[in-house]
C-alpha cells in the first residue's frame, strides 16, 4: 500500500474492528483483538511509533465509546471524537518531533479524516455479521422491539391479554436484569416474544379468558397439554418468523421443565396413590430446556412472579413479598436453576429488585396497625388462593 500513489497505512479504518467485537463479544476481547491488529500491521509498515500509537489510541476510544450502536447520534459523535483523537495526538507527535507545523503532516491529517469516514463502515457491517454468523446486537433488539411487527401485531389481535402479560414481564424483567448487569435489552425483547405460542389457542389461557372457562369440557391431562403445547407453537412461530437463536431460547426456558402445577394437583387428588408414593407427572412437565444464562432465569422467575401476583387482589406489601419468595424457592427445589449461570448474590438482587416493583404497580401503601391487623384475618384465604392459582395454570 505504501508503494501505491495515494494510498497510506493511515487511511485503513483500523477501528471498525474493536467497535464490531465490543458489540457482540467484551471490552476486553476488543482491546486485545485491536492491540494484535495494530502491531502485526506496524511491522509490515514502515510507519514508525507514531502509526502504533496514534492507532492503539485511537481503538482505546472506540472500545471505550462503543456504549450503544443503535443510537446514529452516539455513534456519529464516537466518530467525531475519534478523529478529533487522531488529529490532536498526531499533531503533538509532529510538534515534539519537529518542534514546528510541517508540510507533510497535512497529507497525513487527510488520510486520517478518510479513515474516520470509512469507521462509519462499521454500522452496516454489524447487521452483516449478524446474519452469516448468528450473532444478535442491540440495533436488531430495537427492531424486534417495535409492536408493529407482523408477529406482535398478530399478538395483539389474538391474544391481547398476553401481550400486555409480555410487556409487564418485560419492564419486571428489565429492571431486575439491569441491577445485577445483565443485558437488559435482550431480556426486554425476549419476554414480548416469550408467549407468542398462545396465539393459537388464546382462550385457554387465564389472561385472555372472558367468563367462559373452555378448560371445564377437558380433563386435566387433555388441559395441561394444551397449556404445555404454546411452547412448542412458540417455536414454530419463531422459525417461520425468523427470530434471533438468543429470542428463540426465551420460549421453551421460561418455563423449563417446571410443571404445570394446578392441573397437576386437580388430578392428583382424583387419582391418589399412597401406596405407590409420587405419581408420574410426565404429562404435566413441559419439555424444556431448563434455563442457562442468567437473562433466561432471570425471565423465568419474573414470569412466574407476575401471573401469580396478578391473581391477588389488593396485596399487602408483607404478601407480595412473600409470594415473591416462595416461588423463587419452588423453583429451586424442582431444580430449574441447576443449569443457571446467575449467582446466588445476583438472585438475591432480582428478588429485591421484583419486590420494590410488584409494591409499586399494585400501589402497596403503608398500613395503619387496624388495617394491619384486617389484612390478618384474610390471610389465610389469600394464601389459599395463591396456591390455587399457581402461575402455571395459564402463563
Amino acid at each position: 500500500m505504501e508503494r501505491t500513489a495515494g494510498l497510506s497505512a493511515w487511511m485503513v479504518p483500523f477501528c471498525i474492528g474493536p467497535i464490531v467485537i465490543n458489540t457482540f463479544f467484551s471490552e476486553r476481547l476488543a482491546v486485545l483483538t485491536h492491540l494484535a491488529v495494530v502491531l502485526q500491521a506496524s511491522i509490515l509498515t514502515s510507519l514508525g511509533y507514531e502509526f502504533t500509537f496514534l492507532e492503539l489510541l485511537a481503538g482505546m476510544v472506540a472500545v471505550l465509546g462503543t456504549t450503544d450502536t443503535r443510537d446514529w447520534g452516539r455513534f456519529f459523535r464516537l466518530l467525531a471524537f475519534i478523529l478529533l483523537i487522531y488529529l490532536l495526538s498526531y499533531l503533538g507527535l509532529v510538534l515534539i518531533r519537529e518542534g514546528h507545523l510541517s508540510s507533510d503532516m497535512w497529507a497525513v491529517a487527510m488520510h486520517l479524516v478518510v479513515a474516520s469516514v470509512l469507521t462509519m463502515l462499521a454500522f452496516p457491517l454489524i447487521p452483516l455479521l449478524e446474519r452469516v454468523f448468528g450473532f444478535i446486537s442491540a440495533i436488531t433488539l430495537v427492531e424486534l422491539n417495535d409492536l408493529n411487527k407482523p408477529l406482535l401485531r398478530e399478538l395483539s389481535l389474538k391474544a391481547p391479554g398476553t401481550l400486555q402479560h409480555s410487556l409487564q414481564v418485560g419492564n419486571l424483567a428489565e429492571a431486575a436484569a439491569a441491577a445485577i448487569g445483565a443485558n437488559a435489552l435482550l431480556i426486554k425483547t425476549g419476554a414480548l416474544y416469550h408467549d407468542i405460542g398462545k396465539m393459537v389457542n388464546p382462550r385457554y389461557f387465564v389472561e385472555n379468558q372472558g367468563e367462559d372457562n373452555p378448560h371445564e369440557g377437558l380433563s386435566e391431562k387433555e388441559s395441561a397439554a394444551i397449556i404445555i403445547s404454546h411452547v412448542t407453537k412458540g417455536l414454530e412461530l419463531a422459525r417461520k418468523y425468523g427470530l434471533p437463536p438468543a429470542i428463540t431460547r426465551f420460549i421453551p426456558t421460561h418455563h423449563g421443565t417446571s410443571r404445570v402445577e394446578f392441573f397437576y394437583r386437580n388430578w392428583k387428588a382424583k387419582h391418589p396413590q399412597s401406596d405407590q408414593g409420587e405419581p408420574d407427572d410426565s404429562d404435566f412437565r413441559y419439555p424444556g430446556p431448563k434455563p442457562m444464562t442468567r437473562e433466561e432465569t432471570i425471565l423465568m422467575i419474573v414470569d412466574s412472579v407476575e401471573a401469580a401476583a396478578r391473581s391477588l387482589r389488593q396485596p399487602s406489601g408483607k404478601e407480595l413479598d412473600e409470594l415473591v419468595d416462595k416461588l423463587v424457592a419452588q423453583k429451586m427445589a424442582d431444580g430449574q436453576f441447576d443449569e443457571s449461570e446467575l449467582s446466588f448474590r445476583d438472585l438475591v438482587v432480582v428478588k429485591d429488585t421484583l419486590k420494590k416493583l410488584l409494591r409499586s404497580v399494585h400501589h402497596v401503601r403503608v398500613e395503619y396497625p387496624e388495617e394491619e391487623k384486617s389484612r390478618g384475618v384474610r390471610s389465610e384465604e389469600r394464601r389459599v388462593r395463591r396456591d390455587v392459582c399457581e402461575p402455571s395454570r395459564g402463563s
